[in-house]
């Protein structure tokens, strides 16, 4: 055998070797990932989950409006890349405690009583307003502080994590101003998972207020982290006045 052969052997050899290597590792980094993005959505291999919407009020069958729709779409993405598997209910069906297994809940909290519900118990400094002569229907009032829709130009969302209950599965709020904001709040909570889980632990609670901007040009993808305001909105309210929020 001559050493060209010898070396052409060898370097195969070593090829082999690299390739099987940097796919063990590729491997292994998948697995890791995955492992806590499983952690972090609460969503073991073949758990259920609920994804909890409004129903569209102007269809006479039982639907999801649009852009709620597409909001449950990023999530289905995320349960089905955990192996786990989602029902789809709507806010005013009786379903079990929370706790018992992850649930996204997303809408409108003037109008979704589940999501009202779960922000009474779980977000008690957060106010929802539903609309009279001195306040904007859906505005938020935090920690003093009143954030007011400005339908089109700015509007908010309340993005949360949250835990409780026995078992400790999360649920997940996207409460906002307007349909859009249910979907720009999933969008982020998607495309920072990563991040979010790293911040806040497998484990940890937060609610972050976003603002979408111009959503009338830019639909839901112009988003701004205004707060975190954990703290606030889960604390008991305080005496104090709402001021108003300037832009």
């Amino acid at each position: 055998m001559t050493d060209t052969v010898q070396d052409l052997i060898a370097s195969g050899a070593a090829l082999v070797v690299g390739l099987a290597l940097g796919w063990a590792v590729h491997s292994a980094y998948a697995r890791r990932k995955r492992a806590r993005e499983q952690a972090f959505f609460g969503l073991p291999d073949g758990s259920e989950c609920v994804l909890v919407t409004h129903r569209d009020s102007t269809s006479a069958h039982w639907s999801i409006p649009r852009h709620d729709a597409l909001a449950l779409f990023g999530i289905a993405a995320v349960v089905e890349n955990c192996g786990a598997h989602a029902e789809v209910a709507p806010h005013d069906t009786g379903l079990q405690g929370f706790g018992a297994r992850t649930e996204f809940c997303v809408g409108d909290p003037t109008a979704h009583r589940r999501l009202a519900a779960h922000m009474g118990n779980l977000l008690p400094g957060v106010a929802v307003h539903e609309g009279d002569e001195t306040q904007e229907r859906g505005s938020f009032t935090i920690g003093g502080t009143e954030y007011r829709p400005e339908p089109g130009a700015v509007e908010y969302v309340l993005l949360a994590r949250l835990t409780a209950g026995e078992s400790g599965r999360p649920v997940f709020l996207a409460a906002g101003q307007r349909p859009v904001t249910h979907r720009a709040a999933i969008r982020h909570l998607v495309r920072n998972r990563t991040r979010l889980a790293r911040k806040y632990g497998a484990q940890g609670s937060f609610c972050l207020l976003l603002k979408v901007v111009n959503s009338q040009a830019y639909g839901p993808d112009v988003v701004e982290v205004v707060a975190d305001v954990t703290k606030a909105a889960t604390s008991a309210p305080g005496r104090s006045r709402a001021a108003h929020k300037s832009d």
